[in-house]
């Protein structure tokens, strides 16, 4: 029984250190990229269940079923021989003569391996079990193992070889498979001559643990921190959309709402309009007068002073809807809320104060005002030409009274 404990603690040990690779519980990405891996492990998985069964027999004297599982071990080796040069070799993307040799070596062993097995059935050249069911080690047995030494070793020098000449990252993945080897080269040796002490389970524990430890978890981490920074960097790029849409939003002059934003206004009403939904708005069209005459007579620098306090005039009145400057002495306000309810009184008093302006000789504005009618209005162009032809009724009788 304490041998076939050996395999029980070999077998629950992998299926704890490696039940994400074997449930596939990680990413796709590393899923494929440990294809090789995953079969590696269940190819242990067998050559543990077989290991454990013949602790089991062996301790019961079942000659028979000894016999015939003592046929699986050796299958089973021979399969793990095959997967683990075909996992190094991948993993390692070996495709030069020395990847070829050992994935065809791997092959070649367990395509040998049944065939040595039915000789075995006739003239027992690998084992044997006697009529006390005691196990008999044969010639081919030495073999087999022999082979196993020189592959395992050939591979430990190979990658240790490798682990000085590959990139610091990959470094010690490339050592933990050459350590992986050593492991195996010196179980092996042992069960060479202990052919009754479960070495190989042991081997294959430590193995897989070091090889889960140093290539898988790593393997992981360096995904998560690809995935971290690919977050990063689109958050970087949504952050830098923002920043860009709000650019492009904003008039860099006054800081209200641009031509661009108030074009994407008009096109959400006019949907909305379309779809039938109710919708309760108004605008107003502002024009600052005299622009041109004080850019020719006191340059631009005072335009542009003026366009600024005309915007502020209109933001302290209108402060509860969205300004937009649409044109270089042109804004509208969207009216909402309670600029809406008390839009005609918000109105009046913004006129009082320009009456005040043109005396102070201060910036001065044409307003006009519209009210959206659902009865009539089948898009905000209609709304926007009604107001902007009171502006210019403003407009002409503010000129009208200068003269």
């Amino acid at each position: 029984m304490i041998y076939a404990s050996i395999g029980i603690l070999a077998l629950l040990v992998q299926l704890i250190t490696n039940y994400d690779v074997l449930m596939k519980k990680t990413s796709e990405e590393i899923v494929l990229k440990n294809r090789s891996y995953r079969r590696f492990l269940f190819g242990t998985i067998f050559y543990y269940v077989t290991d454990i069964l013949w602790g089991f027999f062996d301790d019961k004297k079942f000659i028979t079923m000894i016999y015939a599982d003592t046929v699986l071990y050796f299958l089973a080796m021979g399969l793990l021989v095959m997967l683990w040069t075909s996992y190094t070799t991948d993993y390692l993307d070996e495709k030069d003569l020395f990847g070829t040799m050992t994935k065809r070596a791997g092959q070649i062993f367990f395509a040998l391996t049944p065939p040595m097995l039915i000789v075995n059935f006739f003239t027992p050249v690998l084992f044997d079990i006697n009529d006390s069911g005691e196990y008999i080690p044969g010639t081919l047995r030495y073999l087999m193992l022999a082979v196993q030494l020189l592959l395992f070793s050939g591979i430990s020098v190979h990658t240790m070889v490798l682990s000085f000449k590959t990139e610091a990252s990959k470094r010690v993945r490339y050592r933990a498979i050459s350590v992986f080897g050593l492991v195996m080269l010196l179980l092996v040796f042992i069960q060479v001559f202990n052919p009754l002490l479960p070495m190989y389970s042991i081997g294959c524990m430590l193995g897989t643990c070091l090889l889960h430890t140093f290539i898988i978890e790593d393997e992981k981490q360096e995904y998560r921190i690809k995935l971290e920074t690919l977050l990063q960097q689109e958050k970087e790029s949504k952050q830098a959309l923002r920043t860009a849409r709000t650019a492009a939003n904003t008039d860099p002059l006054t800081g209200v709402k641009s031509r661009h934003a108030y074009l994407e206004m008009t096109e959400q009403i006019d949907r909305s309009i379309a779809e039938g939904e109710e919708l309760e708005f108004g605008i107003i069209v502002f024009d600052i007068n005299g622009l041109k005459d004080i850019n020719d007579t006191r340059g631009h620098e005072e335009g542009d002073r003026f366009i600024r306090d005309g915007c502020m005039m209109i933001c302290q009145k209108f402060a509860h809807s969205p300004v937009y400057r649409i044109g270089g002495d042109e804004f509208v306000v969207l009216l909402e809320h309670s600029d809406y309810n008390n839009r005609n009184d918000l109105l009046a008093n913004f006129d009082d104060r320009i009456e005040l302006n043109r005396a102070l000789e201060l910036v001065e504005l044409a307003t006009g005002m519209a009210i959206f009618d659902p009865g009539t209005d089948t898009s905000f162009s209609d709304v926007f030409e009604r107001a902007d032809r009171k502006m210019y009724d403003r407009k002409r009788f503010l000129k009208t009274v200068n003269r």
